[in-house]
């Protein structure tokens, strides 16, 4: 007996998925048509599925997605929330910077939260998002300080929560919704708990969306991602450039160094914060050689 039904990969590991369909997970496989395509289905993908009795349950379609990142590696993301603690680690603004703008280039809205506030002070490293246009938070999970912001950033569909490891992503997920080490334990259990646990995508109910725990990045992952933004999209990623695009005298200009840019005079004048246009610059010298065949 087979039945087919509509679901969402909440986890995949070690060439399984779990597909959420109809109140149940079930464990599936995917089609070898997937693989002759180099199609890697991840979690948040929808998908047809098919349940057998008498052997494996597969993946027979994935549904369009409307996005997705490699690192981390999650489709149809509404919103993409940087964790970053104030010390231990300490933050790298240029990281957080790549995260925001590959979220803009995706169409994903980013946040970023600034954990452990209570080892040092936070306002100068919100006021650098404040100015962008993006939301920002600080919280303390010991004092529960600045949980409820992060909450209200947890949208209807699938955010995704990432961060360099030793953040506190997980800390934070828990301070966030107290069911969620419940959810944790449950899902696990419902999935099995191995060896590759730490390194995999899972999603889970909280509020009224799905979120996705992910496992800590290094700054090198962010380096080799494969989510490059070229570099005439690149000014488009910044928020808080987009009242100046068109406007600079030269229409060739990069916003680096050129006379008659608005964005550099946006800069002179304090509107742009200095921190965000460095990186901008660091990031456009770092794609503005490559070829169409390096992307």
């Amino acid at each position: 007996m087979e039945k087919v039904l509509e679901g969402i990969i909440i986890k995949g590991i070690g060439g399984f998925y779990y597909v959420e369909a109809a109140g149940e997970i079930y464990e599936c496989k995917a089609r070898g048509a997937f693989r002759k395509k180099k199609i890697i289905p991840l979690a948040g993908d929808n998908v047809t599925i098919t349940v057998r009795q008498d052997r494996e349950n597969t993946i027979d379609e994935i549904k369009e997605r409307k996005n997705f990142l490699l690192r981390p590696p999650v489709a149809n993301i509404d919103t993409l929330i940087i964790v970053s603690s104030v010390k231990e680690p300490v933050p790298s603004l240029l990281v957080i910077d790549k995260m925001t703008a590959i979220a803009v280039d995706k169409g994903i809205k980013p946040c970023v939260v600034f954990s452990k506030s209570d080892l040092g002070d936070t306002t100068e490293l919100e006021e650098v998002y404040k100015k962008a246009g993006i939301e920002v938070a600080s919280v303390c999970c010991k004092t529960g300080e600045g949980i409820d912001k992060v909450k209200s950033m947890i949208g209807e569909g699938i955010t995704v929560f990432t961060g360099n490891t030793g953040v506190g992503k997980s800390s934070l997920l828990n301070c966030i919704d107290e069911r969620f080490s419940l959810a944790t334990g449950e899902v696990s259990d419902k999935l099995g708990r191995g060896r590759h646990t730490t390194r995999e995508v899972t999603l889970y109910h909280i509020g009224n969306g799905l979120v996705a725990d992910t496992p800590g990045f290094s700054s090198l992952d962010i380096e080799q991602s494969s989510d490059i933004i070229v570099k005439e999209n690149l000014p488009f990623c910044f928020p808080e450039f987009s009242e100046y695009l068109g406007k600079c005298k030269f229409t060739s200009c990069s916003h680096t160094v050129e006379k008659g840019c608005c964005i550099l005079e946006a800069l002179k004048d304090g509107i742009i914060h200095p921190s965000r246009h460095n990186n901008y610059v660091a990031m456009y010298n770092e794609v503005k050689d490559l070829k169409d065949w390096q992307l």
